[in-house]
């Protein structure tokens, strides 16, 4: 296959995920390097796909079902567990997570967690390559784009949050 063909097969297959897809296994799929896969990616994006790099893999942006809310909140690092899976248990999904830098202005890191088992994942990916969150940046400070099926669930995370002391108020 050359590497237009492999390109329009990376976009359709991105495009027919329900979820992210890793370079790596990409790269097994369509036979080549992960580092060609992070090449195809940016030449995507550079011809006008909005791809998205996520901790677990590549995404399209799907337009939201439900409704979409930012959580300020404040915590120590050894709460961000009991963070995220509070909004999960909510039904809500983390799209990311927010911090205002000074030198840099504002620094979006893209998360998309929906349940415990990929917040596990996402934190065992922290710990395994001693990566500090955004969050230490700002003193614990740091806001989430939070997607959830209605109000009723965007409500019940903000007030978990707050019954935790995690939202900052």
């Amino acid at each position: 296959m050359d590497s237009g063909g492999r390109r329009k097969a990376l976009a359709e297959r991105l495009r027919g995920a329900q979820g992210p897809l890793s370079a790596a296994a990409l790269a097994r799929e369509l036979r080549v390097s992960r580092q060609v896969i992070v090449g195809d990616v940016a030449l995507l994006r550079a011809g006008g796909l909005d791809v998205i790099a996520t901790p677990r893999g590549y995404v399209l942006p799907r337009p939201p079902a439900g409704v979409a809310c930012t959580l300020v909140c404040r915590h120590r690092p050894d709460q961000m567990e009991e963070e995220l899976n509070t909004i999960v248990d909510q039904g809500c999904t983390v799209l990311d997570v927010i911090v205002e830098h000074p030198i840099y202005g504002q620094i979006t890191g893209p998360l998309q967690l929906s349940n415990r088992y990929e917040v596990s994942q996402f934190l065992a990916r922290c710990q395994a390559q001693e990566a500090a969150p955004l969050s230490q940046l700002t003193e614990g400070i740091h806001l989430h784009t939070v997607l959830c099926p209605d109000e009723d669930a965007a409500r019940r995370a903000r007030d978990a949050l707050a019954r935790a002391g995690i939202l900052y108020q």
